[in-house]
């Protein structure tokens, strides 16, 4: 179940951002996450829940965003449509251009000292 450490590297990079205000308190975490991540949004919720008491995130809800995958020509950079994805006219192959990753998208904080 890779959803733990991705998790664990989400909750890395949480304390990395909130780190310019250590009194801060996480509300809400928004995650980016692609269609052919790889990602059972369950699991990652689960392990959200399981492990965010352990970090600064202890009273932090999680948001997935999900993000569908598009496809781009490797070439000359048109849009690919899932029924084209061996080449495009230009004669260039189909990369995939979003929806592969997973993302830490926005944070809601509060922060006592602004």
């Amino acid at each position: 179940m890779h959803e733990v450490s991705l998790v664990m590297a989400l909750f890395d990079q949480i304390e990395r951002s909130a780190a310019p205000h250590p009194d801060a308190t996480v509300h809400k975490v928004f995650v980016r996450v692609g269609e052919l991540a790889g990602v059972e949004p369950k699991l990652l919720e689960t392990a959200f829940e399981s492990y965010r008491e352990m970090r600064q995130c202890a009273k932090a809800s999680i948001e997935l965003v999900f993000e569908e995958a598009m496809w781009t020509c490797a070439s000359c950079s048109a849009p690919m449509a899932r029924g084209e994805l061996l080449q495009c006219p230009c004669g260039g192959r189909a990369r995939l251009a979003k929806g592969g990753d997973v993302f830490l998208d926005r944070l809601e904080l509060e922060v006592p000292d602004v």
